[in-house]
C-alpha cells in the first residue's frame, strides 16, 4: 500500500514532484513502512520528498489500484503548514502546477490522482489503472 498527499496552495495550484529514478512528475508519496499508521506515512512521505510538513487530518480524495504493479494507493488533499520547497533523495525538482500544467506534467493513472484531489470530490474517487493509463 502506498499513499500520496496533493498539496494545494493559495492559487488552487499542486504541488509535484519529479522523482529522481525515472523522470516522472507526480503528487509527493511512497509505500508505508512496517508499523507505520496511514497518517503518519503521508506526513514522512511528503516531508522527505518536499520539505513541507502537512496538517493532519488530510482529506482522503481517492483510492487508485495499479492492475499492472498490484499497489493500492491512498491519495489525500493536504494543507502546508510549515517548511521550506527542498528536493529530497527521491526527488530531482518541485513544482507548483494548474490543472492544466498537471495534465501536460503527469501520466494520466498521476494526472488524475491530482486532479481528484483538487476537485475535492466527495466520496472519494475509486479507479483503476495500468500504472499510465486509465482501465
Amino acid at each position: 500500500m502506498s499513499v500520496a498527499g496533493v498539496v494545494i496552495d493559495d492559487r488552487g495550484r499542486a504541488l509535484l514532484v519529479q522523482r529522481r529514478d525515472n523522470g516522472h512528475w507526480e503528487p509527493p508519496g511512497g509505500v508505508l513502512e512496517s508499523g507505520e499508521t496511514i497518517p503518519d506515512a503521508l506526513q514522512r512521505e511528503v516531508l522527505e520528498e518536499t520539505g513541507v510538513k502537512i496538517a493532519l487530518p488530510a482529506v482522503l480524495t481517492g483510492v487508485y489500484k495499479n492492475m499492472t504493479g498490484l499497489i493500492v494507493s491512498l491519495v489525500f488533499r493536504c494543507e502546508a503548514i510549515d517548511g521550506d520547497l527542498t528536493t529530497g533523495d527521491e526527488t530531482r525538482a518541485l513544482r507548483w502546477a494548474t490543472r492544466d500544467e498537471v495534465t501536460d506534467l503527469a501520466d494520466e493513472a498521476y494526472a488524475i490522482r491530482v486532479l481528484d484531489a483538487m476537485d475535492a470530490a466527495s466520496p472519494p474517487a475509486v479507479r483503476a489503472h495500468d500504472g499510465v493509463k486509465l482501465i
